[in-house]
């Protein structure tokens, strides 16, 4: 696991050092590690949901002082077309974040179209089944629960790869856990699967 595997001047900062870095998201992380290199001011974060982009984003802020805009693609038009001007005038870099990209957006502004079409993006991928295990190993082991390798190895084969998936299973899991410490076993991860999709019957 690469737990929290960013550069070590991101490890500065007020929330608690719980973003794991793996093959989906090492790219966005790499990105917004050098600021120096981008073609703008602004740069846009996407990727499904739970997949980290605002904890991401809040850690990079920290140590940029940069400005945050979360959710995007809900905000007025002319507040993002002030918004990336602005960058540009004061040099003070803007990450903007969004579950999708704009060509998703439906952007009516042409002046903020022409300026979106300048602005890099950004990409987390869904999770691989590496990544998949160790974000619920991890957020397990913050209550006390130990992901031992053969339940890491029996869950593998049966997550769905989404974010949102882990987040529910690890829901269920603490429910089953019902504040319990020690080794999360197999016979909980097929509980918590069988919580999460009932109508799946686990053949072994």
């Amino acid at each position: 696991m690469s737990q929290l595997a960013l550069p070590l001047d991101w490890r500065q900062w007020n929330e608690p050092l719980s973003f794991i870095v793996g093959e989906a998201n090492r790219l966005a992380v790499r990105y917004l590690d050098r600021p120096a290199i981008w073609p703008v001011r602004t740069a846009l974060l996407v990727g499904p949901r739970k997949s980290g982009k605002s904890l991401l984003g809040r850690a990079f802020a920290a140590r940029t002082d940069a400005r945050l805009i979360d959710n995007a693609d809900n905000v007025p038009e002319e507040e993002l077309f002030h918004a990336w001007n602005q960058a540009q005038e004061t040099g003070k870099f803007q990450l903007w974040i969004a579950n999708e990209a704009p060509p998703h957006w439906q952007v009516s502004l042409p002046d903020l179209a022409s300026r979106l079409a300048a602005t890099p993006t950004v990409t987390i991928q869904y999770p691989d089944e590496q990544l998949l295990i160790d974000i619920i190993a991890a957020q397990l082991e913050r209550h006390g629960l130990i992901v031992e390798p053969e339940t890491r190895a029996y869950l593998s084969s049966r997550l769905e790869r989404d974010y949102v998936a882990a987040d529910r299973f690890v829901d269920r899991a603490l429910i089953l856990a019902a504040g319990k410490q020690g080794a999360f076993t197999i016979p909980q991860a097929r509980a918590a699967l069988q919580m999460a999709t009932p109508s799946v019957i686990d053949p072994s």
